[in-house]
């Protein structure tokens, strides 16, 4: 393209962005709009507020939802070791990385837990 179609080119997406804007300064309600931040900005100055201060005051969740993200980059989970419990009335073993496994828990409920807790080989 050449720079005199670029120009008019420009031009004409100028000419029509300078149409529409002077169509949204005569608009209803954006002068409704202006007046109510122009209201808003002279109530806060003469009360010493920020917009942030009421933000804070109508939605407190509002900041820990905006610092949530990072607080979810945590360092990832230790894993869970693996344990190993020998049964000495049948020489049964159960290798298991927590306390849901089937056999362990009908063992807890036949034996005790303090008792299978004592048959832990690792």
């Amino acid at each position: 393209m050449s720079r005199l179609a670029e120009f008019r080119q420009l031009e004409q997406q100028l000419a029509a962005q300078l149409a529409e804007l002077e169509a949204l300064k005569g608009s209803s309600e954006l002068q409704k709009e202006i007046q109510f931040e122009t209201k808003l900005r002279d109530l806060l100055a003469e009360y010493g507020y920020s917009l942030r201060d009421i933000i804070n005051i109508l939605d407190p969740q509002a900041n820990r939802r905006a610092a949530a993200p990072a607080a979810a980059e945590k360092a990832p989970r230790r894993a869970r070791q693996v344990k190993q419990y020998k049964n000495p009335h049948n020489g049964e073993i159960i290798e298991t990385k927590g306390g849901n496994h089937k056999l362990l828990k009908e063992w807890k409920a036949q034996y005790g837990g303090d008792v299978v807790e004592g048959w832990l080989a690792q």
